[in-house]
């Protein structure tokens, strides 16, 4: 009879891109100990999350354990696999290990929260390794579009497992390292061969294989040399290879190079600092290009994503730091638009397009390279770990689902696991045991909301409705003057033509002068009546029900 079991839960990341999150644990049914591989974010709309900073993986269940939490693993500094850890270290408690320069991310961005920055470790690629209780990890080195990528090596008493992180098949990065199939090989064939590969589904939908960072330059510094007046120029910040590649492009084009933005001037700092990037072109401080010509100057700028207060948004706004773009200009996004971030992004294009600048994008694939393998990538891989094994992750459900069929028309046992579903490994194929509660939570403002708190719920009502707020003076059991009402985000006038805060007040006066004192002597009943007047009256005069707020002011305790 099976005692110990080894099981895996991913808490984000699994039927969606972004946020991720994955345990995995080895132990007696309920007592496993566990590791935690990534803790990252997601980026929120107005739409579903309006006014919220940042959305992150609800760990509570892990929480609950943390006196069973041996340590966690970071792959890489991305923020979907990094951004929330300065956030929920705290409830963790947990050691936290890392490569060099993921390490050093992990630090500032402890520190930028007052967090102890002791708290990361940092690890050097495999063969090195990390005891964590039952598991033993190695950072297997991969190349992605952030330096020092890693997958990882767990080893357990019911296998090893190959957690592949995000990666691609990348034999020229030009920064960071690139895909060794004989290293992967030779981890593959060791130790027993692999009993599990958790694996990037992101690009399983991509039919043909992936091209390197390296096959970008030629067409961006054609683009560049061909361009009249200022160039600026998007990618992620994170994407050190690309920002290089634009850097390197513009030079080799006679532009002087300006790199704005925190974000991408940190990244720069960190490769820089961490020894992963040695050759970045000088650069000149946006102070000092007033002197430089226009048909002379590249920007490379964050925002790639549509972000509001990023130097893309502003400038398509107007000026940024003294700089701004005018008819004739080329603006270029080096970068795929995540899902979701569509709309933003085309503010922005048409913002340009607008003041008469070139816009050019990835339409056609000659300026962006993914930073994940396509399915014939994936294929490779499979082939080369031969797992028994194959467990989808990071993508969207669909993404999982065809991951899984990939791999069990190649006969390896897979699995579709979603968010919150617990899954036992530990036999010749997988096996569901459990569902955990998962969810969200809210960075709003410097304040971490739960997703079932109401706050954000609350905002959207106020957002599609309006609000109106009523305040009455009461004394004993009459109602002293008149109520007084102030809307906000409704119109002013409705049916009626008469001013809608002033209909409210009549309604609102006109049923507590008539109310009985039982009702004008008990708050709760008073609130009940006057939310249910006031949806009526803004339902007749402009078709919504709006959010209320009652504020009774009693001059004396009745």
């Amino acid at each position: 009879m099976k005692t110990e079991r080894l099981i895996y839960l991913p808490l984000g990341g699994a039927g969606e891109v972004g946020m991720n999150a994955y345990v995995f644990g080895w132990g007696p049914e309920g007592r496993e100990r566990l590791i935690l591989v990534d803790l990252g974010v997601t980026f929120p709309d107005m739409d579903g999350a309006p006014g919220v900073d940042l959305i992150l993986p609800d760990v509570a269940w892990l929480a609950e354990r943390a006196d069973r939490l041996e340590a966690i693993f970071i792959t890489h500094a991305h923020e979907d696999h990094i951004g929330a850890l300065a956030h929920l270290l705290p409830r963790l408690k947990a050691p936290v290990y890392a490569r060099r320069f993921t390490a050093l991310i992990a630090r500032m961005k402890l520190e930028d929260q007052g967090r102890d920055p002791a708290a990361v470790t940092t690890v050097g690629a495999w063969p090195e390794t990390v005891e964590a209780g039952p598991f033993t990890v190695s950072f297997l080195p991969v190349s992605h579009s952030i330096p020092e990528s890693a997958a990882l090596v767990i080893d357990t008493p019911a296998g090893r497992v190959v957690h592949t992180g995000d990666f691609k098949l990348d034999g020229n990065p030009l920064v960071g390292e690139p895909f060794d199939a004989e290293l992967w090989h030779r981890v593959a064939t060791e130790a027993g061969g692999v009993k599990v590969l958790t694996c990037d589904s992101t690009n399983v939908f991509v039919p043909h294989p992936g091209r390197s960072e390296a096959t970008l330059g030629p067409a961006i510094e054609e683009l560049i040399r061909g361009a009249k007046g200022m160039v600026a120029a998007t990618t992620f910040a994170s994407n050190v290879a690309r920002v290089r590649t634009l850097a390197v492009a513009a030079r080799a084009a006679g532009r002087s190079v300006v790199l704005l933005g925190r974000a991408m001037r940190r990244m720069i700092g960190a490769a820089q600092e961490a020894g992963v990037l040695t050759d970045f072109p000088p650069t000149i401080a946006p102070e000092d290009a007033e002197h430089v010509s226009r048909d002379n100057l590249m920007l490379i700028v964050t925002g790639s994503q549509g972000e509001r207060r990023a130097a893309t948004a502003a400038l398509s706004r107007g000026k940024y730091l003294g700089f701004e773009m005018k008819e004739g200009d080329t603006f270029l996004f080096s970068s795929k638009t995540i899902p979701g971030n569509e709309r933003s992004v085309l503010r922005i294009v048409n913002a340009f397009s607008e003041i008469g600048v070139e816009v050019v994008d990835d339409r056609d694939s000659r300026y962006h390279v993914s930073g994940h393998a396509n399915r014939p990538d994936l294929e490779a891989v499979h082939e080369l770990m031969k797992p028994q094994i194959l467990i989808p992750m990071h993508g969207e459900h669909r993404m999982l689902r065809e991951h899984a069929r990939l791999a069990q028309a190649k006969g390896i046992a897979s699995e579709i696991v979603p968010n919150g579903t617990m899954v036992d490994l530990t036999g010749d194929a997988p096996e569901i045991v459990e569902y955990i509660e998962t969810g969200r939570v809210y960075l709003d403002g410097s304040v971490l909301v739960g997703a079932m708190d109401g706050v954000v719920r609350d905002r959207i009502r106020m957002a599609i409705n309006g609000h109106v707020l009523v305040t009455l003076i009461v004394e004993d059991d009459r109602l002293l003057g008149e109520a007084w009402a102030e809307t906000m985000g409704l119109p002013q006038a409705g049916r009626s033509r008469k001013l809608l805060a002033e209909v409210i007040e009549a309604e609102v006066t006109e049923h507590l002068d008539g109310a009985g004192a039982k009702t004008l002597r008990d708050d709760d009943r008073i609130d009940e009546a006057v939310k249910r007047i006031v949806r009526q009256a803004a339902l007749e005069e402009i078709g919504k029900k709006p959010e209320v707020t009652v504020v009774v002011s009693r001059l004396s305790g009745g």
